[in-house]
């Protein structure tokens, strides 16, 4: 998503001939080009698929509603495992129109785990839970910190269910870093992620994510616990931002790995 004005095989040849050896991918433009073609693409480029984004939504009250939400989070299980990643970041929903109940909502989201952990399992592919910052909670994830994100995660084995870390939504949290250390206690980190925040927030505020180096967090710091909590795994860059995505691609890419270099250890 970071250069999403590239299509996959633009992708694919930037990162090749930057030196890039690993790409988180999204759904929809996956699907557009096919998923089993998407798969051979990457595969015969030498690169590895990091995580595939996004499953999730899983807050829906309404049956039919939620029988379609598990259809496709299991679709996205079968891609995540066609494209050879081990790891579906999941965004878990916002509060169903209508409703002010947080604590439910969440529970819809252990709920609809029970179900779709061992699907994943059987598939070898892991859940990670992506806590997003608290002004996405009504529309976009009811789970707004790691302890929240862990609370539900630890309610099933770690090789089923664990948690991203994304230094956009977590860097404000003074209690972050040690939900960090009991994630990693668990094996539950199961991606990382990085990206800037940047103020003033562009109007809808989803699009807001600043490129590495241009904001207020540290970088370093947060990959500091992360590393100190046993993680090994792949660093992604994931900027939702319009002036990027109005830029070259190519160039574009080329900057972020320069400052990913910059900024981190």
């Amino acid at each position: 998503m970071t250069v999403k004005q590239l299509s996959l095989p633009e992708l694919v040849d930037a990162c090749r001939d930057l030196g890039v050896p690993a790409v988180g991918l999204w759904r929809e433009p996956v699907q557009a080009y096919g998923v089993e073609a998407a798969a051979k693409l990457v595969r015969d480029a030498g690169l590895t698929v990091t995580t595939l984004c996004r499953g999730g939504f899983l807050t829906a009250i309404d049956p039919a509603e939620r029988a379609a939400a598990l259809a496709d989070n299991r679709r996205a299980v079968d891609e995540a495992a066609a494209l050879g990643t081990d790891t579906l970041v999941l965004v878990s929903g916002g509060l169903p129109a209508g409703s002010k109940d947080l604590r439910g909502a969440r529970e819809r989201i252990a709920d609809a785990l029970a179900e779709l952990g061992p699907y994943a399992e059987e598939h070898g592919v892991r859940l990670a839970i992506e806590p997003l910052h608290p002004m996405y909670a009504s529309d976009r994830c009811v789970v707004s910190t790691l302890a929240q994100a862990l609370d539900l995660a630890e309610r099933f084995p770690a090789r089923q269910v664990g948690v991203t870390v994304d230094t956009y939504h977590v860097w404000w949290d003074d209690t972050a870093p040690a939900q960090i250390a009991r994630a990693g206690a668990q094996d539950r980190i199961h991606t990382f992620q990085l990206a800037d925040w940047t103020t003033p927030l562009p109007e809808g505020v989803l699009n807001g994510r600043g490129q590495i180096g241009d904001g207020s967090v540290d970088m370093r710091e947060w990959q500091g616990y992360v590393e100190a909590a046993g993680y090994t795994g792949a660093i992604e860059v994931e900027l939702f931002n319009d002036v990027l995505w109005a830029r070259d691609g190519r160039e574009v890419l080329a900057e972020t790995a320069r400052r990913f270099v910059e900024h981190t250890a």
